[in-house]
């Protein structure tokens, strides 16, 4: 007897009921309109990009997650993140831009990691960049912040926070405490702090042989939350990249207020490490105040050397990704999208003839609605149950009594209530 093919998806790799599926798309839906209503324009870069690309700008712990093609001519591997090919996109067609070139993009990546709860090998990210030419200004930083605060109002999963710090603050203490050649290895578990709590962070940079004054003097600096900036000014630390990361955050703090970004949806918090190297100044991280175990749901930065290895050219930028996939899974696991109350269809069109029930049907569709049909020999009752199952609002019927009168009955499936119209209304 032939064995049966396992229909399983492969792990990592979700999919989902259709319930699920109109609520992720909604999700996205709601992100992309948000993005465009901000004058950012859509990007679509290939599924592929050549080995040497990803290379040039993976780290090393992402670089054992690519997925190579075998048996390929041209070396191709899958995306990790739509941050490299945006580079990459630049590079190619920076002279045929104009700056600043503010872009979203919203597709799936792809990293070989163990799948988790939430955690996928394949899942949609949706990026936002504002790229500039020689430079760009820090209100690229409060315009980004301000969309993403947008998108999580717009949402409605509830109060959020905004946590923002500075990499040039915590690079500059470190040179000042002569730890700079330990930088990427101390922003590394600094980045994990929100996470693993400070005992835990504690023991890790002992680990690199630090003493624990110095180990107490940096935690005791990332800890820093109420009234931050004023707190920062009486820090004695003359270390350059301290003060240009101090003056940064303030000037932030005025673009901020300018773009009319509330204080409540943001707070400047320093153990907000973004361990990523390619971050070079502000640095965020997203959580939602009353989850703050489903941990960031959106992060980003500035970042001056976008296409280095690449071209020569200067391409500051300055972008968030929000993980969707993720995103989706942390609120549907929080409760925070409850059962789905999206139509499948605007409105449903019963009729005992398919023709001219399709007629009324195309009409509808003109005047721009969606609009399924349902023409078989099945009871009425069973058609308006199809209805409610798709949470169709409005129900079109075109009966033998209906079509005798050239008339359609209308039902409203939320009151229950049903009058008759003149097909000529509609067609």
């Amino acid at each position: 007897m032939k064995q049966k093919i396992k229909t399983t998806a492969v792990s990592g790799f979700p999919e989902y009921l259709p319930a699920d599926q109109l609520l992720l798309n909604q999700l996205r839906q709601t992100i992309a309109e948000t993005y465009r209503s901000f004058a950012f324009i859509p990007l679509d870069t290939p599924a592929l990009e050549r080995r040497e690309v990803l290379l040039a700008k993976a780290g090393s712990e992402t670089e054992h997650q690519i997925y190579y093609l075998e048996n390929n001519s041209d070396d191709l591997a899958l995306r990790f993140d739509l941050t490299v090919p945006l580079a990459r996109y630049i590079s190619e067609y920076g002279g045929a831009l104009t700056f600043p070139f503010k872009r979203y993009q919203i597709a799936k990546v792809y990293r070989g990691e163990r799948p988790q709860k939430g955690r996928y090998r394949e899942f949609y990210q949706a990026d936002i960049d504002i790229i500039g030419e020689g430079l760009l200004p820090l209100s690229a930083e409060a315009e980004i912040i301000k969309v993403l605060a947008t998108v999580f109002k717009k949402l409605a999963i509830g109060p959020f926070t905004i946590k923002i710090s500075n990499r040039k603050l915590l690079s500059g203490l470190l040179a000042w405490l002569n730890l700079s050649e330990a930088s990427a290895e101390i922003l590394r578990i600094l980045d994990k702090l929100p996470k693993i709590g400070e005992a835990a962070c504690r023991r890790e940079l002992e680990k690199l042989e630090l003493n624990s004054s110095t180990v107490k003097e940096i935690l005791e600096f990332v800890s820093l939350k109420e009234n931050v900036l004023e707190k920062l000014g009486a820090f004695d630390i003359k270390h350059p990249d301290f003060v240009v990361g101090l003056g940064e955050l303030q000037e932030l703090a005025q673009c901020l207020a300018d773009y009319g970004v509330s204080a409540a949806d943001y707070a400047f918090d320093l153990s907000i490490a973004r361990g990523l190297d390619y971050y070079t100044g502000t640095v965020w991280e997203t959580f939602l105040d009353n989850y703050p175990e489903l941990g960031s749901i959106c992060s980003g930065g500035r970042y001056e050397n976008l296409v280095a290895g690449f071209n020569e050219r200067a391409f500051p930028g300055v972008g968030a990704s929000i993980g969707l996939s993720r995103l989706f899974y942390q609120l549907k696991t929080a409760g925070l999208l409850v059962d789905s109350t999206i139509a499948v269809s605007d409105a449903l069109v019963i009729s005992d003839n398919r023709q001219r029930g399709e007629a009324l049907a195309d009409s509808l569709r003109r005047s721009g609605l969606s609009v399924a049909g349902a023409y078989g020999p099945e009871k009425l009752k069973k058609k308006l149950a199809l209805a409610n199952h798709w949470s169709v609002k409005t129900v079109y019927i075109l009966g033998e009594e209906e079509l005798a009168v050239d008339e359609v009955s209308v039902k409203d499936m939320l009151s229950g209530s049903q009058k008759r119209q003149a097909l000529s209304d509609f067609i």
